[in-house]
């Protein structure tokens, strides 16, 4: 059976009451409730397990990003129709001079216009990426630093 103590003389006590002393209710034993208002009968401590920790697994995470190379083969491919910028600009809903931004390399394009230029000039500009997300080994003692090593003693 667990004991609890009296949390004012910390005498181990059975029949501990839960008592309003100075606007805090506390669970004292029947000779310090004297100091507060008894509430009623404290109740009893059931101590919690404790919650096991689970170590995830490195994930794997998948990002698109845009080719390097973007700007030059979109530029190629525009070309390639026979398209101006004005009139490519027109097909794909964008202004004139956003086209001429990402032709020239000044403006890199969000994936939702990058998908748009695929489907209009049928390219690959999105490459899918994936990275490991390793938890960092423990380092030696030897090799971290500590608090103490950025303070300053006299």
């Amino acid at each position: 059976m667990i004991k609890i103590n009296c949390d004012l003389c910390g005498k181990s006590d059975e029949g501990l009451l839960r008592t309003l002393i100075e606007g805090v209710e506390l669970s004292v034993c029947t000779e310090c409730s004297k100091f507060g208002k008894v509430i009623g009968p404290s109740m009893k401590y059931i101590p919690k397990k404790p919650k096991k920790t689970v170590i995830e697994e490195p994930k794997e995470e998948k990002i698109e990003i845009l080719v390097e190379n973007y700007s030059e083969l979109i530029k190629k491919r525009r070309e390639s129709l026979g398209l101006s910028q004005k009139d490519f600009a027109k097909r794909i809903n964008e202004k004139e001079s956003t086209v001429h931004h990402i032709e020239t390399g000044h403006f890199e394009p969000s994936l939702a216009i990058a998908r748009k230029l695929e489907r209009t000039l049928g390219i690959k500009l999105i490459e899918e990426h994936e990275e490991n997300h390793e938890l960092p080994a423990k380092k030696k003692s030897e090799e971290s630093f500590t608090l103490g090593d950025f303070i300053k003693t006299k």
